[in-house]
């Protein structure tokens, strides 16, 4: 059987708490609206519209911050580099079969509030890692 970490962090609970009788999406949208200008805004989950990490953890990895790529059964992935994401879980032992980036296993990153298959994170041999996303499974801020 496949082992699924869910990682709950404090942003998780605070987002899915209800507050007057609204759930966390619904809280997402009107707490994004109501940010000042000096507060980072959040990438959330397209589904639930949990924060799932910030615009300033875009990195470049292989000379690009957006790749594509198509998995062996032919399905085309956009995806974006990311350094650090609060809002996932992980699924499966990591691989190095099909691995997009050489010198890095994979494992499959998940939205901790809804389990919506969010992308990947890549891990090197070394310890440093980080998310590649399915950039069509996310909401980021203009």
């Amino acid at each position: 059987m496949e082992t699924v970490e869910i990682v709950h962090t404090p942003l998780f609970r605070e987002r899915s708490r209800k507050k007057d009788g609204k759930q966390a999406p619904e809280l997402a949208e009107e707490e994004a609206a109501e940010q000042s200008p000096e507060e980072e805004e959040y990438i959330l989950c397209r589904q639930c519209h949990q924060a799932i990490t910030r615009p300033a953890e875009r990195i470049t990895i292989q000379g690009a911050h957006h790749h594509t790529f198509a998995n062996p059964h032919g399905v085309v992935f956009e995806i974006g580099c990311f350094k650090y994401a609060q809002g996932c879980g992980y699924a499966g032992p990591p691989s190095t079969e099909f691995t997009w980036f050489s010198g890095y296993a994979w494992r499959i990153s998940f939205c901790t509030m809804c389990l919506t298959h969010l992308g990947w994170v890549f891990i090197a041999g070394s310890g440093d890692s980080f998310h590649g996303f399915i950039l069509d499974r996310l909401i980021q801020p203009q």
